[in-house]
């Protein structure tokens, strides 16, 4: 998502200048016109990184089983943006569990070179039960994909106590949190709650992880959410921050544009 009432107008535009890069879940629902994909390689520079959700008919209606049609249409669709969309994102439903890891290596197998797939499950054998997580853990160290991580602990650390937490309570899984990378490019979504300051203190242990990883190497993509979102930006940019404390070797993110009136933490 690029835009939110709360942030400054202009769009992908204005997004891409306060940060680098951004899930894509509109891609779930339809897959983008030529046109709509032209907009969006004109908003963004060649640095910029799209994390495209595959479209459900492929993931949640066919379950990864002969979606190959459906698959390059896709990638014919977002080919124009090139490296900017390099990882795909695979979120499976919460009902796929062991008994699909046969259909998604057979899905991986053979996938097209110049993508990556970076892969959410939410059943919860593959965080409960060692062997299915190794299992799933081998299927996809076999096809060179990640496995993303969600944390949503800081979410369920307490009550809600507003609307927005309610429902972020009630949507989103409440599955243990990983802190392992299986690829050179591993990928986080991490939701805290309204408050600035109980999801900025959420993610200390996110700091070390991130920056660790860079000390070796690696290149991940780390995602910060709100219930509500209406600080995602600050706090995505703080989160960077934190961990270019660490690592004073990362790039800073690109000066943001100044909205009419500025997004504050508060």
């Amino acid at each position: 998502m690029w835009t939110h009432r709360a942030w400054p107008s202009g769009g992908l535009g204005a997004y891409a200048t306060w940060c680098n890069a951004v899930e894509g879940n509109t891609t779930f629902y339809a897959t983008p016109s030529a046109a709509t994909v032209r907009s969006w390689a004109d908003q963004t520079g060649s640095e910029f990184r799209f994390l495209f959700k595959l479209p459900k008919s492929i993931t949640h209606e066919l379950r990864l089983t002969g979606a190959d049609t459906q698959l390059r249409h896709f990638l014919t669709a977002i080919a124009p943006l090139g490296e900017r969309a390099r990882t795909l994102w695979i979120q499976l439903p919460a009902s796929f569990g062991p008994d699909g890891l046969g259909a998604l290596a057979a899905f991986l197998r053979g996938r097209p070179g110049e993508h990556r797939y970076a892969v959410e499950v939410r059943h919860r054998a593959f965080f409960a039960d060692p062997q299915w997580e190794r299992r799933l853990e081998d299927v996809l160290g076999e096809a060179g994909a990640e496995w993303v991580v969600f944390d949503t602990t800081v979410l369920f650390q307490t009550p809600p106590s507003s609307p927005a937490e309610r429902e972020a309570q009630l949507r989103k899984p409440r599955l243990p949190r990983r802190q392992r990378a299986l690829t050179a490019h591993p990928v986080v979504r991490y939701i805290g709650r309204d408050d600035a300051e109980q999801t900025a203190d959420g993610w200390h242990d996110w700091v070390g992880t991130v920056a660790d990883w860079l000390r070796e190497g690696r290149r991940p993509t780390v995602f910060i959410h709100t219930p509500d979102n209406a600080e995602a930006p600050v706090l995505a940019r703080r989160f960077h921050d934190d961990v270019r404390a660490h690592v004073p070797a990362l790039d800073p993110l690109p000066e943001p544009a100044v909205p009419d009136e500025p997004l504050t933490l508060f």
